[in-house]
């Protein structure tokens, strides 16, 4: 390092180490000091890509650490988090020099980094996953990674345009967020800042010109509300600190586009911050400011009584003043204020070993959120999509029946606060009390409602319910629930089919050789049978092959893979029903609409009870249920194998929907008319779609929930009876 590089750095940690001894011992300043010259002896030589000296980044990053009052360990691992990486120490001397809290954490902060992955969605799930659970860990490895990405991006100028966008996009997408989750608003603001002019250039420079264009005026308007606001705190002789706050860009430029608004129509630009001593000074003073000017219905806030998850608290409040321009006010404490700008970091101390200065509750129950995701998440990728649902929390609050209160996003439905309260009443719940009153699964609540849930022992998820919720937890859970459903029903569906066949072979199952079944096993690389009966299910194995090996002892694997000439050889050998007469044909397979992943009904001709049908089995998809005469049956001649004889089990109570076209006088309020006749057979409406036909009839297409053919038939009837229908029929395809 050269003589000038040395003197900057030599200044750069006497500043550092002179705004740590205001917190910190002179113990912890001097290991902070021996961290930083370990560090830029390990990196000595390496450059940035800005041409400094690599020990300038870690300098910077501990910098920005400080000015959070963390404690001496992490302030030593941020100055030591790409050692391992980039150079040649190791854990082990970190762990001699530092002792083994310090080398864990830099440790965990360079693991985060050692992913390879074929596509960059694939490493970015990946890492994002590792990254949620490290802090679920412990906090402190998130702090060093929001640092360490909060100065990358002070510096993004000097890397090429795409990673400069790539890293940009990752920043708005996934750091800043976290670092609002966890309330910490002053570094995700600049997060979110410095990512918006990154990825989006030419719109951050057109809205700050615009935003300084209209400065000046609403300056003045909210210096007036100002005065007048500090003239009755002085009256009523309240301690306070009065300060302008003034919405960043990024937040300007999200309200515009999420209410599609212009910047004119943007009032909350410009907000006043009231801090005072106490909670009882809070509500003094938000009934001085509603005794001045009349405040907004819906616009008031109590996030001091109802702390957001992330442990903000504070009044917000919106006030109508002569001056045609809404006064946003935030009443806080001095201890509210600093964990609005802090805050995790602002609760977090590793020197108390009563937790008292652990985070709050809220936050706490998020973090241990992630591990229950992580369990229940199928791969990166799904882990990735629930926790990013977790990251912007317009919260609604709600009441459980005995008073307890529970935060869950906007637009979070029954079924997402069931599964807040807990996991078994989410699995099992059948209906829901809103108010008192009964209400669909799928209603969006409101703050301020009691939600009861009615639950069931046989009340299980619905695959339905992935299209409504929109919390993380719900649809980890409802996802990893359904895996274990459909592998279950696969494995009977295998397990129907395998018997059918060895029925048609002469051999029940109770009668194969336990020799055959273990050389079967080994045969398809199999761990036990229920394995393969799961493949058999979901098609991914011919049945008749796995019969025909079972009775004979003969290996024939047999799989979509297998070549075409190989498979006409199996076709001869095992002599599937379809090629030999009606003597060799076995009983079909009994469907009653309720076996849910595994067996399917093709969308083309939406086969209902009482239609002749053919199975197809699909491989991955399970059984595909046809109507006899689809268009996909002519299919048939060319894979005879992958047809099944199927039949309708009697008595079921499953709905099954069918699509029908109804010709009508086009005249108005004729399709309540329409959906009113088919309300009264006792049949759900699930789609309807209108069209004109010559500007005096139209045409409406209706996807209708049937029982069977019989049921459909009486609804026809019925719509027949309408003056208005001129024409109706059953549509396919």
């Amino acid at each position: 390092m050269s003589a000038p590089a040395q003197a900057v750095q030599a200044s750069g940690i006497q500043a550092l180490a002179a705004r740590l001894a205001a917190y910190l011992s002179p113990d912890e300043v001097a290991g902070v000091r021996r961290a930083h010259a370990f560090g830029a002896q390990a990196h000595s030589g390496q450059q940035r890509q800005t041409g400094e000296p690599y020990i300038a980044h870690p300098l910077a990053v501990a910098d920005i650490l400080a000015d959070l009052h963390v404690d001496a360990a992490t302030l030593c691992a941020a100055l030591l988090h790409d050692v391992i990486e980039d150079t040649a120490a190791t854990r082990a001397e970190i762990a001699q020099q530092f002792g083994e809290e310090i080398a864990a954490l830099v440790d965990a902060v360079t693991k985060l980094t050692q992913i390879r992955f074929e596509t960059r969605e694939q490493a970015q799930a990946a890492y994002f996953r590792k990254m949620m659970l490290a802090v679920a860990g412990d906090l402190r490895v998130m702090l060093i990674k929001l640092a360490d990405r909060l100065h990358n991006m002070r510096t993004l100028g000097h890397l090429a345009p795409d990673k400069r966008r790539r890293t940009a996009r990752e920043t708005l997408e996934i750091y800043a967020p976290i670092a609002n989750r966890l309330g910490m608003h002053q570094l995700g603001s600049e997060l979110e800042e410095l990512g918006f002019a990154a990825l989006y250039p030419l719109r951050s420079r057109v809205l700050d010109e615009a935003l300084r264009r209209a400065r000046g005026n609403r300056h003045d308007v909210v210096g007036r509300i100002e005065a007048t606001l500090r003239h009755r705190l002085d009256q009523a002789g309240i301690r306070y600190r009065m300060e302008g706050r003034e919405k960043h860009l990024y937040s300007v430029y999200q309200k515009m586009r999420q209410d599609r608004i212009p910047l004119s129509e943007v009032y909350d630009v410009y907000a006043l911050r009231i801090v005072v001593d106490s909670v009882d000074d809070c509500y003094r003073v938000l009934g001085l400011t509603h005794n001045t000017y009349k405040p907004l219905p819906n616009r008031f806030k109590d996030y001091i009584a109802i702390p957001k998850a992330n442990g903000y608290q504070s009044l917000h409040t919106a006030l109508f003043t002569p001056f045609g321009v809404p006064a946003e006010i935030q009443i806080r404490t001095e201890e509210m204020h600093r964990v609005a700008n802090e805050g995790v970091a602002a609760h977090w101390s590793y020197k108390d070993p009563s937790g008292g200065g652990r985070p709050p509750q809220r936050a706490r129950e998020w973090l241990q959120s992630l591990l229950e995701l992580q369990r229940n998440a199928g791969d990166p990728q799904e882990f990735l999509d629930s926790v990013k649902v977790d990251l912007f929390p317009d919260e609604v609050y709600v009441f459980t029946p005995k008073g307890r209160i529970l935060a869950l996003p906007a637009g979070a439905t029954a079924v997402d606060f069931a599964y807040a309260v807990h996991s078994d009443i989410g699995d099992h719940c059948v209906a829901v009390r809103i108010d008192r009153r009964l209400a669909p699964l799928s209603s969006a609540l409101e703050t301020g409602q009691t939600v009861e849930i009615i639950t069931a022992k046989t009340g299980t998820p619905h695959p339905s319910w992935l299209n409504f919720i929109v919390t993380g937890k719900a649809r980890a859970a409802i996802r990893h629930f359904l895996k274990n459903i459909g592998r279950q029903q696969a494995v009977e569906l295998g397990r129907r089919l395998l018997e059918i066949e060895l029925a048609r072979l002469g051999t029940p199952m109770a009668q194969v050789p336990e020799a055959h079944i273990a050389g079967l096993l080994r045969e398809f690389s199999a761990r036990a049978m229920d394995d393969l009966l799961e493949d058999v299910g979901l098609g991914k194995r011919l049945a008749a092959v796995v019969a025909t090996h079972l009775v004979s002892g003969t290996p024939q694997p047999l799989t979509e893979g297998a070549s075409r000439s190989g498979f006409r050889r199996a076709l001869r050998r095992v002599a599937p029903r379809w090629l030999v007469g009606q003597e060799g044909r076995s009983a079909p397979l009994a469907i009653k609409g309720t076996e849910g992943l595994v067996v399917s009904y093709g969308k083309c001709c939406r086969p209902i009870p009482g239609d002749p049908i053919r199975g197809y089995v699909s491989a991955g998809r399970g059984v595909v249920i046809h109507v006899d005469d689809c268009p996909s049956t002519a299919e048939f001649a060319k894979q005879p194998d992958k047809w099944l004889d199927v039949e309708w089990q009697p008595a079921s109570d499953a709905r099954f929907p069918v699509d029908i076209r109804v010709e009508v006088v086009d005249q108005r309020g004729e399709l309540a008319t329409l959906a009113a006749a088919i309300a009264d057979m006792d049949c759900n409406i699930a789609n309807v779609q209108l069209h004109e036909k010559d500007g005096i009839h139209a045409v409406d297409d209706f996807t209708i929930e049937v029982r069977d053919r019989v049921h459909l038939a009486r609804v026809m009837k019925r719509l027949r009876q309408l003056k208005s229908v001129r024409r109706i029929a059953r549509k396919r395809g």
